[in-house]
């Protein structure tokens, strides 16, 4: 099941970094007399209100949360790994400051700020400039739950007898985490990441869909998943939900691509 789920997501990504390619037409072009166009064999899912095609701008918007999604994952779990090394290598009063630091970012409503940053942006936002802030601040914010997972991880490494024998023998404390912690926290960083992207993948639908992420006309499925909220008009244009479908699917793949811990060791 595993190895199935990898293969999907390798698929379901290498479609999405394609998509100038496979896509018919650009994201932006707009087919002014056919909107609202049911599926047909120039538009395999339609064309959206202002009749632009949905099925180019699914490409084009997976491309784009499939790879920031990662990537402020990436920076979150460095950022967490940096700090729970750091901190807890130094001890004292240092370590206290962090575990502080990290319940109190735990403690506060990010969503909440995430949104409040996004609306004070002004209107004419550029959508790459858009999409940089809420991935950035994605990144710089969630690294708290991962901080407190490392962190254990490290006071576990301090306990055991090659990092005891190194510090008998004298080694400095930045050699004593490069050489001899870092390394061994690999698998638990690794699983860390596995939980964060896909978060973040979420918490960029969710943002887009309250109409507070990458803006148009920029794609991403956050903002293509706006179109489900009219109802009605989802029972005649079942096609619409093709970005929901495709953003489960690659969840539910994320999940069950999780490395286990024997593929970690």
């Amino acid at each position: 099941m595993r190895r199935v789920a990898r293969i999907a997501l390798l698929a379901i990504f290498g479609l999405m970094l394609a998509a100038e390619w496979i896509a018919p037409y650009p994201y932006d072009r707009q087919f002014r007399d056919q909107a609202h166009a049911a599926p047909s064999r120039g538009h395999l899912l339609g064309t959206d209100a202002i009749g632009r095609d949905r099925f180019a701008r699914l490409l084009y918007g997976g491309r784009i949360s499939l790879v920031l999604a990662p990537a402020a994952a990436l920076v979150s779990v460095a950022l967490a790994l940096a700090i729970a090394v750091s901190a807890t290598l130094a001890g004292g009063l240092w370590e206290r400051a962090a575990m502080i630091a990290v319940d109190l970012v735990l403690a506060l409503p990010w969503i909440f700020l995430l949104l409040a940053v996004r609306a004070i942006l002004p209107l004419n936002t550029s959508p790459a400039v858009s999409a940089g802030v809420i991935f950035a601040l994605l990144g710089s914010l969630g690294w708290a739950a991962p901080a407190r997972i490392l962190a254990a991880a490290v006071k576990s490494q301090l306990r055991s007898d090659y990092v005891l024998a190194a510090r008998a023998a004298g080694c400095a404390l930045p050699r004593l985490a490069l050489v001899h912690v870092i390394p061994n926290l690999a698998p638990v960083t690794v699983a860390q990441f596995w939980v964060t992207a896909p978060v973040f993948l979420l918490s960029e639908a969710n943002l887009s869909l309250l109409g507070l992420g990458i803006a148009e006309p920029m794609p991403s499925w956050g903002n293509l998943l706006r179109d489900l909220q009219n109802l009605p008009s989802l029972a005649r244009q079942p096609w619409v939900a093709a970005p929901l479908v495709l953003l489960i699917v690659t969840l539910s793949c994320c999940h069950a691509a999780q490395p286990s811990v024997e593929d970690l060791r």
